[in-house]
């Protein structure tokens, strides 16, 4: 038996695998960090008798109180993941499973790597009326890059999407992969109806090292990106810094920022109605949208979510307040669940990779109903 963590992605520590029935193992924490929450391993050479592997740190994670009622999600061809039998005793995270194969991978949620990343960026730059754009490089060197699709032009609305500022909640790539497969989609017609009404600015991962290191909430440096929106700097948060620069460049009239929830099993909008300058135009875009996405998918609710900022008292530090605040404009945090959607629940799968992708993709009839009303 082996368990390996050194690839793209991966976090875990092997505190003792003697007994298949009683590994034990650590989440590491993110680089000058105490955020952890993240894993993604491998267990290889594996007998077809049942492992328990104990995650014994788990208790004192970023977010505990996530883990009850959540299931790990495994793959014997980083393809296909599904939910496996996973329980909380209020220290250890115990996932129990007997593989059918030889090497099996484990995660907290369908991990999207680097190299996905890089592929999905240059396949949709070959559609006509998409860029791809880098603006700089993080911290480790790597690219900061920004998909432009369709045309600037006279009453164009601009919207910007950000996703994976926190780099362990890789739904919100799957979301955007679901989203951009969808815009420049020729044959779509809601697609091409958007492209007439407006430019886009694409961001699916605003975190590449995080993700590559294997980090729940943080970049290279250690820094919450969703904490720098009010004073980013290029010695600790450049990937704010230069996508924050674009925005003041081309303008905002919509800007969705895309996030995964450890503890809340639903999909929900946060807005930003904790602004100093929010008002009643602001309220009745998200009202309207909120409505829109009710019709179009039982995989999206407005009944649970988080608790609503009182007036004036919004941290300007986080994206969705600082984009609501700049630019007057609609800005909503987009949260997903690492367990299910409980309105529409899914034994085998749980929230998944491909129903991220499927909500990506809804989400494009929202904004066309509302891309004319924008301004």
């Amino acid at each position: 038996m082996h368990i390996s963590a050194k690839f793209d992605g991966g976090n875990i520590k092997v505190i003792d695998a003697e007994d298949e029935r009683n590994i034990a193992l650590e989440i590491v924490k993110d680089h000058q960090s105490d955020f952890y929450q993240w894993f993604h391993f491998k267990l290889a050479n594996a007998r077809p008798t049942e492992h328990v592997l104990n995650i014994v740190n788990a208790g004192n994670s970023a977010y505990a109180d996530g883990w009850p009622g959540y299931r790990a999600v495994a793959s014997y061809d980083r393809v296909y993941w599904f939910r496996v039998p996973t329980e909380f005793d209020g220290e250890k995270l115990i996932i129990s499973f007997t593989p059918e194969y030889d090497s099996v991978y484990f995660a907290y949620f369908a991990p999207y790597s680097y190299e996905r990343h890089q592929d999905f960026l240059h396949r949709a730059q070959l559609e006509a009326n998409c860029q791809l754009q880098v603006l700089g490089e993080t911290l480790d060197g790597r690219e900061i890059s920004v998909l432009k699709i369709g045309q600037a032009g006279e009453g164009k609305r601009v919207v910007w999407l950000t996703a994976r500022q926190h780099p362990g909640e890789t739904m919100a790539e799957w979301f955007m992969e679901g989203f951009i497969d969808r815009l420049i989609d020729k044959a779509d017609g809601v697609a091409r109806s958007l492209l007439d009404h407006a430019v886009f600015y694409l961001v699916p991962n605003m975190n590449p090292d995080g993700s590559v290191r294997g980090h729940l909430r943080t970049n290279a440096a250690g820094v919450n990106l969703n904490r720098e929106w009010a004073d980013p700097s290029m010695a600790k948060s450049p990937e704010v810094y230069l996508v924050r620069k674009k925005m003041l460049e081309v303008g905002v009239d919509l800007h969705l920022d895309v996030h995964g929830d450890e503890s809340i099993p639903v999909n929900f909008v946060d807005g930003c109605e904790g602004i100093p300058s929010y008002d009643q135009r602001q309220k009745t875009l998200e009202d309207n949208f909120k409505a829109l996405l009710l019709a179009i998918t039982p995989e999206f609710q407005d009944q649970r979510g988080y608790d609503k900022d009182a007036p004036g008292t919004a941290d300007l530090s986080i994206a969705t307040n600082w984009v609501g605040e700049r630019f007057k404009c609609l800005a909503l945090t987009i949260e997903m669940p690492f367990k299910d959607h409980d309105e529409l629940p899914d034994d085998r799968m749980g929230w998944s990779d491909q129903r991220s992708r499927v909500l990506g993709r809804d989400f494009l009839t929202a904004i066309r109903h509302v891309v004319g009303k924008l301004r």
